[in-house]
C-alpha cells in the first residue's frame, strides 16, 4: 500500500480528525488537570450525591461528597500514565527482542517465540491477578503489569515485520561491512520497522486504557481514594438508578478517549501505508 501524507489523511478523513481532537483534548486535560480542577480530587467539599448543574459543583458530587468534575479530570492522568508508560516500555523492549530474534534466528528465535506463545496462552486477568496479589496495587506495579501483558503481542507483530527485512540487501551489506549484530539491529533494521512500532504503540495504548479501567472496576487496579475512571464506576454502580451520572460520566470519558485513539491510529496507519486492523496478537 502506498503511503499517504499524514496531513492529507487528517484533512480528508473526518474520523481521523475527530480522533486526533479527542486524543489531544484528553491529553491536555490530563496534563493541565492540577491547574484546572476546582477542588482537590480527594477532598470532601459538599453534600453527597449532589446532581450536576450546581454553581459550586458543575458535575455534582460523588457518594462521599467529593467534587466529581475534579475526580474525572484527575482520573484521566492515572489511566493515561499507567497505559502509556506501560505500553511504551512493552513496545520499546519488545521491539529490541523482536528484531534481535528475527535477525539471529535459529534457536534464539524459537526460544523467544515459545516464551511469547506461553505468555499469550495465559488468560490476561489470571496473570494480572497473580501479579497484583504478589506485589500490590500501586501505580508502579500496575504499570509493570501492563507492560508485561502487552509485550508478547508486540514482539509477535514486530518480529513478523522484521523477518521481511532481514533477507534484504541492506542488511547483507551491513554484515559484509563487518558491523556487529547490535549495530545491524539498532542502526539498520529497527529504523525500517519504526512505522510498525509506532502503530503498535497506538493500538495497544487504546487497549491498555480499557484494561486499566477494567482492573480498577474489578478491584485489581488503582486503590481508593486515588481517582480513576474504572474505580469511579465500580464505586457508583450501586447508585446507577438514583445517580446515573456517576456511572455515565466516567464511562463517557473512557469511551471518547478509546474511540479517539482508535480513529487516530487508523488514520496514522493509512498515512504510513500499514494495516491497523490486524488485531492484538
Amino acid at each position: 500500500m502506498a503511503k499517504t501524507s499524514p496531513m492529507k489523511i487528517l484533512t480528508h478523513s473526518p474520523g481521523t480528525a475527530i480522533g486526533v481532537v479527542l486524543v489531544v483534548g484528553h491529553v491536555l486535560i490530563a496534563v493541565l488537570a492540577p491547574l484546572l480542577v476546582p477542588y482537590g480530587p480527594t477532598s470532601l467539599v459538599g453534600a453527597p450525591l449532589l446532581a450536576p448543574g450546581s454553581p459550586d459543583f458543575l458535575l455534582g458530587t460523588d457518594i462521599l461528597g467529593r467534587d466529581y468534575l475534579s475526580r474525572l479530570m484527575m482520573g484521566g492522568r492515572t489511566s493515561l500514565t499507567i497505559a502509556m508508560v506501560g505500553v511504551l516500555g512493552a513496545v520499546l523492549i519488545g521491539s529490541f527482542i523482536a528484531v534481535w530474534a528475527a535477525y539471529v534466528g535459529g534457536m534464539v528465535d524459537d526460544v523467544v517465540m515459545r516464551i511469547v506463545d506461553t505468555k499469550l496462552s495465559i488468560p490476561g486477568i489470571l496473570f494480572v491477578a497473580l501479579f497484583v496479589v504478589g506485589f500490590g496495587r500501586s501505580v508502579p506495579v500496575l504499570t509493570i503489569v501492563i507492560g508485561l501483558s502487552y509485550m508478547p503481542g508486540a514482539i509477535r507483530i514486530i518480529r513478523s515485520q522484521a523477518m521481511t527485512q532481514v533477507p534484504l540487501g541492506y542488511v547483507k551489506a551491513a554484515r559484509l561491512r563487518g558491523e556487529s549484530a547490535l549495530s545491524v539491529i539498532v542502526r539498520e533494521i529497527a529504523p525500517n520497522v519504526a512505522e510498525v512500532i509506532v502503530v503498535e504503540f497506538a493500538i495497544r495504548t487504546s487497549s491498555a486504557i480499557l484494561a486499566v479501567s477494567a482492573l480498577s472496576f474489578l478491584g485489581l487496579g488503582i486503590s481508593p481514594p486515588i481517582p480513576d475512571w474504572g474505580l469511579m464506576i465500580a464505586e457508583a454502580v450501586s447508585y446507577i438508578h438514583t445517580a446515573p451520572w456517576l456511572v455515565l460520566l466516567p464511562a463517557a470519558f473512557i469511551s471518547t478517549l478509546v474511540i479517539g485513539i482508535n480513529f487516530a491510529t487508523d488514520g496514522l496507519a493509512n498515512a504510513l501505508g500499514l494495516d491497523a486492523a490486524r488485531g492484538l496478537g
